[in-house]
């Protein structure tokens, strides 16, 4: 399995690639809250009934759920770069389907095309670890994470102004429009990283995979149409669990797996993508009830006669807090660790959600609200892809970021067939209208606070973790034992990888063994050839390097393990060039 390097995969990055990436996600995520504008019109609008109206939000949310962990594992197959151009293309010529018709199945197409490009997520997430100093990682990739709330809360205003002032299908257009502008400044700034996962793509984990996240969201998007206790929801559920469990024991049986079910295991993978649906939750409650209070008529009693654009604008602050959050998560995991920032971003939440059950009577209030949640989410999502890349092998990451953003997926579907429930059978009737009541959103609010404790509960299990800025890797084997004690650096060797004319090699892989054998550290060449590995205690060592179109070179090194730096270059083929110790 390829490992990018400890110290730094390849310093090609510019100052400018972590707002590209950024960007790439928030307009990814504006496509699932893009029609939230004009959800009540759908039916008229697509000369459709409501029932069938509501596959047009399902097809995204479904989509985008499958996607994510496939994106995340072609992506450490073939490249990442490579991977979020297709997804951005994919979504784009989606935009341009729904914004050409306006009849239901092509628009259901165009926005299944839409949600697939939710996988640039985890693939913006894995670039940045394969290029960012790790001084600036935790800051890049909480922005990053918290891209999928920023992208939701922005396109609220904005959606609703033009739904309000133009055409339905210009929403559409400017979703074409920005997805062009991600690709081509993903092409102009984003270059590919180096690292890849040996192996080759799991086409019928894929198959499987896919198939069980359909049959298990699918009933809990429609659950509320079709009655919970129904045969249809019923045999969903069930054939969902028989589909994922044969899945399962398929992926442990294989040696590629599209999703490495034992890394999944580990506590600090699996509880954190247990604490990732809780916070899915918690996050799209106040996506779907704030709106709706603020638009209600005064004349209800407790609606606040807000326009559109208006309760747009006024939850809008949700996301920018969201963005603001970003560099304060840095700086407080730098000190205390993902864990701790996880754990008060949840608490905040719950402060928010405990303030918001009275704070519902004024629009001013609303905003307080929004800017509570949106601290408390911030910190949280921020914290989340820091706890998964310190757990997983680099050569995993996309894999795994996908995993946690399908599992952040889930939690908001389950919120949104939760909530839509309780607003449903709380809603008073007038002339045939369902209007929600306050006693469903401060329900609601109830329940997004008991997702918290959960998710609380699931934080406190997290294994003890030393800051994101330096994130390490966790021990699955004794191979990667010795990859997580290198962090701990009592010395380094580093030098050049050239050719036999003394040409710099790039992309080379150097890896080094310590006396039993077992990997100590591992990177690739740069551009220039350099490399720079840790040691982890003195003594003998092997280096190994290998490039393709070269013979592979082995050397014995020594190192005192005394805070010095080894100057060692290596030729491909031949021996060892120079070797002299440096204070």
């Amino acid at each position: 399995m390829t490992h990018t390097p400890t110290e730094r995969p390849t310093g090609r990055a510019s100052g400018t690639v972590v707002p590209v990436l950024a960007f790439a996600g928030i307009v990814v995520a504006v496509m699932q809250t893009l029609l939230v504008p004009v959800i009540k019109d759908l039916p008229q609008l697509l000369d459709t009934s409501p029932s069938n109206a509501t596959w047009v939000l399902t097809s995204t949310l479904l989509s985008g759920a499958v996607a994510t962990p496939i994106m995340g594992r072609l992506g450490d197959l073939y490249g990442k770069r490579r991977m979020l151009i297709a997804s951005l293309s994919v979504m784009v010529a989606g935009a341009l389907v729904s914004a050409f018709t306006s009849t239901l199945l092509p628009m259901i197409a165009g926005r299944t095309l839409q949600g697939f490009a939710m996988g640039a997520i985890p693939l913006g997430i894995g670039l940045m670890r394969d290029m960012l100093p790790r001084e600036k990682l935790g800051s890049a990739m909480a922005l990053m994470s918290s891209s999928i709330g920023v992208g939701g809360g922005l396109a609220l205003p904005l959606a609703a102004l033009i739904a309000q002032h133009a055409d339905w299908h210009a929403l559409f257009y400017g979703a074409a429009g920005l997805g062009v502008l991600s690709i081509v400044l993903t092409l102009l700034v984003v270059p590919e990283s180096p690292a890849r996962a040996e192996g080759t793509f799991d086409v019928l984990g894929a198959i499987g995979l896919s198939a069980g996240l359909v049959l298990f969201l699918l009933p809990i998007t429609k659950g509320s149409d079709w009655g919970w206790s129904s045969g249809t929801t019923l045999g969903l559920f069930a054939a969902a669990a028989v589909v994922l469990v044969l899945w399962g024991v398929m992926e442990l049986r294989i040696k590629a797996p599209l999703v490495d079910l034992r890394t999944t295991a580990r506590p600090a993978v699996l509880f954190t993508n247990l604490a990732s649906i809780m916070v899915g939750v918690s996050f799209y409650v106040v996506s779907l009830v704030l709106p709706q209070l603020l638009q209600l008529p005064k004349a209800t009693g407790y609606g606040l006669g807000q326009s559109m654009v208006s309760a747009g604008l006024l939850v809008a602050p949700l996301g920018l807090t969201m963005m603001v959050t970003a560099p304060v998560y840095a700086r407080l995991s730098a000190k205390y660790g993902p864990k701790v920032t996880l754990i008060l971003g949840m608490l905040i939440i719950a402060i928010g959600y405990g303030a918001g059950l009275g704070l519902m009577s004024a629009a001013w209030q609303s905003l307080v609200i929004a800017v509570i949640l949106g601290a408390g989410i911030g910190l949280a999502y921020s914290s989340l892809p820091a706890l998964i890349v310190g757990a997983v092998p680099a050569s995993e990451t996309g894999a795994a970021n996908g995993l946690n953003t399908l599992m952040r997926s889930i939690g908001t579907s389950v919120s949104s067939a939760v909530i839509g429930m309780v607003l449903a059978n709380t809603a008073n009737h007038v002339n045939g209208v369902a209007i929600p009541t306050m006693h469903g959103f401060r329900v609601s609010f109830l329940i997004a606070t008991g997702a918290v404790a959960v998710g609380l509960l699931m934080a406190l299990f997290l294994p003890r973790n030393r800051p994101a800025t330096k994130p390490q890797l966790r021990a699955s084997s004794e191979e990667d034992a010795a990859l997580e004690r290198a962090a701990e650096v009592l010395g380094r060797f580093r030098g050049r990888v050239l050719d036999a004319d003394g040409t710099p090699v790039a992309r080379a892989n150097v890896t080094l063994i310590d006396r039993r054998g077992r990997r100590a550290d591992a990177t690739l060449s740069a551009e220039d050839g350099s490399y720079t590995l840790a040691v982890p205690a003195q003594g003998p060592y092997v280096l190994a390097a290998k490039a393709t179109g070269h013979a592979p070179l082995a050397s014995a090194a020594t190192h005192a393990g005394d805070d010095r730096t080894v100057d060692l270059d290596l030729s491909l083929p031949g021996a060892t060039v120079s070797a002299a110790p440096k204070g």
